[in-house]
C-alpha cells in the first residue's frame, strides 16, 4: 500500500478537487455543517442492484399486467424456415444489398422476392414483441422513476434560495453543507445510472448504445465530480431541468405501444417543447451560464477538477444538439405522415423507410437520446 501512497495523496491533492487555500481538513463535517463526502460514492454501487431488484419485480408484477390490461399484445413473429445459408449471411450481415440477394437466390434457386421475403421475417423475429418494449425496455420503469425523481426533486428544491436565484450556488462557496435531502437525491441519481450502465448490457441492443453508455458514464462522472467538489447545489438543478422531459418521452412511448396514437401525438409535442425548453434552453443559458461566467466572478480563483467538471457538461450540451437535431428530423417525417411517432428519439432497429405504399415510416425506433440524464 506505501508504494501507492504517493499516487493516491497526489490525486486527492486539494490543489486539484479544492480552490485554492482550502484543504480537506476544511471541509471535514462537523456539528454545525455537514459537507460532501467523497467515501459516499461507494453506496450507489449497492443500492443500484436494488434499483435493479425493484424494476425487475415491478416488471413482473405491476408493468407487465398493466400492459396486458391495456391490450398490449406479448406474442411475438414466428419463426422462419431454417436455413444454414441464409443464417450464416445473416450472422455476418443482417442488411443485404441486391446483389447479396440476387447472388443468394441463385444459389439457393429462389426467386429473389422469397429471399427478401425471409430476410424481412428474420429481422421480425429478433424484434421484442410490444409487451416486451412496454416493460423490459424499461419504457414503464424510467417514466415511473422520472416521475418519482423530478417530483422529489422540485419538493425539497422549493424553499432553497439556489432555485430562483443560480448565484446561491456560488455564494459561500465551498463551505455549503449538504442537507440530507440533497444527500439522497444524490444517491438514488447514482444508483439509478449505474443501474442503466449496467442493463443496457443485458437489455436489447440499439444502434446508439455507445452514445447511451458514454451518456450514463458522463452524467455518472458528472454527479462524483459535483459531489466531490461540493458542487452539489448546481448539481440538483441540473438533475430537475433534465428528469422533466423524460417524463413525457416515456409517457408517449407508453401511450405508443397501448395504440393511444392521439394521445401519444399530443404528448410527444408537449416532449419536444419541454426538450427544446430545459435542455436546449434552461441548461446552456441558464445552468452553463452561471458555471462559466457567475462561478469564476464569484468564485475568483478556479482550480482543475472545475475545468473537468465544467467540460463535462460542455461535452452533455453537445450530446444535446446531437439528439435536438434527431428530434427535428423525426418529427419532421412524423408531421408529413400525419402521425407522431412515441419513439420519437430513438433509432436501434429500424431505418426511416419508406413502405410499400410511399409514405413516410418511422416503425419501432428505440432510443436514438439517451434516457434520463444529468
Amino acid at each position: 500500500m506505501s508504494v501507492f501512497r504517493p499516487l493516491i495523496d497526489a490525486f486527492w491533492s486539494p490543489d486539484i478537487w479544492l480552490p485554492p487555500n482550502t484543504k480537506w481538513s476544511d471541509l471535514e463535517p462537523n456539528e454545525r455543517v455537514q459537507y460532501t463526502d467523497h467515501r459516499h460514492l461507494i453506496y450507489p454501487l449497492p443500492m443500484a442492484v436494488v434499483v435493479l431488484l425493484i424494476r425487475y419485480l415491478l416488471e413482473k408484477y405491476c408493468f407487465s399486467p398493466f400492459g396486458l390490461s391495456l391490450g398490449i399484445k406479448s406474442t411475438k413473429p414466428k419463426k422462419v424456415p431454417n436455413n444454414d445459408l441464409l443464417e450464416e449471411t445473416f450472422a455476418r450481415n443482417s442488411k443485404w444489398n441486391h446483389k447479396e440477394v440476387v447472388g443468394l437466390a441463385k444459389r439457393l434457386d429462389w426467386s429473389e422476392r422469397q429471399v427478401e421475403r425471409w430476410l424481412r421475417l428474420r429481422r421480425a423475429q429478433d424484434k421484442p414483441s410490444t409487451l416486451i418494449k412496454f416493460c423490459e425496455k424499461q419504457v414503464t420503469w424510467r417514466c415511473f422513476y422520472y416521475t418519482f425523481s423530478f417530483h422529489y426533486g422540485l419538493v425539497f428544491l422549493w424553499n432553497k434560495p439556489w432555485l430562483l436565484n443560480i448565484d446561491y450556488c456560488w455564494i459561500g462557496y465551498p463551505h455549503q453543507g449538504v442537507t440530507r435531502d440533497t444527500w439522497w437525491y444524490y444517491m438514488m441519481s447514482l444508483s439509478f445510472y449505474w443501474a442503466l450502465a449496467v442493463s443496457q448490457f443485458f437489455d436489447v441492443k440499439r444502434k446508439d448504445f455507445w452514445q447511451m453508455f458514454v451518456h450514463h458514464i458522463c452524467t455518472i462522472c458528472l454527479l462524483s465530480f459535483s459531489w466531490i467538489c461540493n458542487f452539489h447545489r448546481i448539481g440538483t438543478l441540473v438533475l430537475l431541468t433534465h428528469d422533466c422531459g423524460d417524463i413525457f418521452l416515456e409517457f408517449a412511448k407508453m401511450a405508443k405501444y397501448a395504440k393511444y396514437q392521439k394521445l401519444c401525438d399530443f404528448i410527444s409535442v408537449v416532449f419536444i417543447f419541454v426538450w427544446l425548453f430545459t435542455r436546449i434552453g434552461l441548461f446552456p443559458f441558464w445552468i452553463l451560464y452561471s458555471t462559466s461566467v457567475n462561478a469564476p466572478q464569484v468564485v475568483n480563483q478556479m482550480f482543475p477538477a472545475y475545468y473537468i467538471f465544467n467540460g463535462l457538461l460542455f461535452l452533455l450540451l453537445g450530446l444535446h444538439l446531437y439528439w435536438t437535431h434527431l428530434i427535428l428530423r423525426i418529427a419532421y417525417l412524423s408531421w408529413n405522415s400525419g402521425k407522431m411517432d412515441g419513439d420519437i428519439r430513438s433509432s436501434s432497429s429500424d431505418e426511416i423507410t419508406l413502405d410499400d405504399d410511399s409514405n413516410t415510416k418511422i416503425d419501432d425506433i428505440n432510443g436514438a437520446l439517451p434516457n434520463g440524464t444529468i
